[in-house]
């Protein structure tokens, strides 16, 4: 039975993804600053969806630690969950995205209008400063900045050394760096045809201090990952 309701939320996505889609290619041309609040209600009916067809829920714990204005969010990433959330609990999200994901068809050529970052992952030194001045302008304009430091999805249990670019652009930018944990627990697996029934877990902890040096920014980061978790 779960397999059933596993494949009509895929045929959800993909239907109303490429309706939605465009719709929205409209709306970049007529009202482009509609895209984000668009894309935001998508999402939120999108998670709906899960829920209602494939029982997945979600609860959230700390978003009093979230501060008014520019913030970076550095969040666990554990399956595509993840790349929606944002979208329904952030009053202006801007995720920090591979840039392939600019080449999505219908979809792909929308992200950027709507304040979403695209970043070149092999650019090295170059694309590291394009992107500390994009992430800089996005908090100089009150947005959420969400980054990925695991750089990559990361099975529940697992470890990895986080990545240190975001050390330097919150210490390029001066916004302070908000560690989330998640919990998917078994109820989203990698694939994502193997999800089941439960409730993913999401925790934000006090931001910390954008001047922090690379250890102690790295240290505090894996500590809430991995160690303090949602717990």
């Amino acid at each position: 039975m779960f397999l059933v309701g596993s494949l009509l939320f895929h045929g959800f996505i993909v239907v109303s993804a490429v309706t939605a889609g465009l719709y929205a290619l409209v709306l970049r041309r007529v009202a482009p600053a509609r895209l984000l609040p668009f894309g935001q209600a998508w999402a939120r009916l999108a998670l709906w969806v899960l829920r209602v067809v494939c029982g997945i829920k979600f609860e959230v714990t700390g978003l009093e630690n979230l501060p008014v204005g520019g913030v970076i969010l550095a969040a666990q990433h554990q399956s595509a969950f993840d790349t929606l959330v944002w979208f329904t609990l952030l009053d202006r999200p801007s995720y920090v995205m591979k840039q392939e994901l600019r080449a999505m068809p219908i979809v792909g050529g929308l992200l950027e209008p709507a304040g979403q970052i695209a970043i070149d992952r092999a650019g090295g030194a170059t694309a590291l400063r394009a992107l500390i001045e994009q992430v800089r302008a996005a908090g100089v304009a009150g947005r959420q900045v969400i980054i990925f430091p695991e750089g990559t999805r990361v099975a529940p249990g697992a470890e990895v050394a986080l990545q240190p670019g975001i050390v330097a652009i919150a210490r390029a930018t001066g916004l302070p760096v908000v560690p989330v944990a998640t919990d998917s627990g078994r109820y989203w697996a990698r694939d994502a045809i193997r999800k089941r029934p439960g409730t993913i877990r999401i925790k934000l902890f006090p931001a910390l201090p954008a001047g922090l040096d690379r250890a102690a920014m790295l240290e505090a980061l894996h500590e809430a990952f991995y160690q303090r978790g949602v717990s």
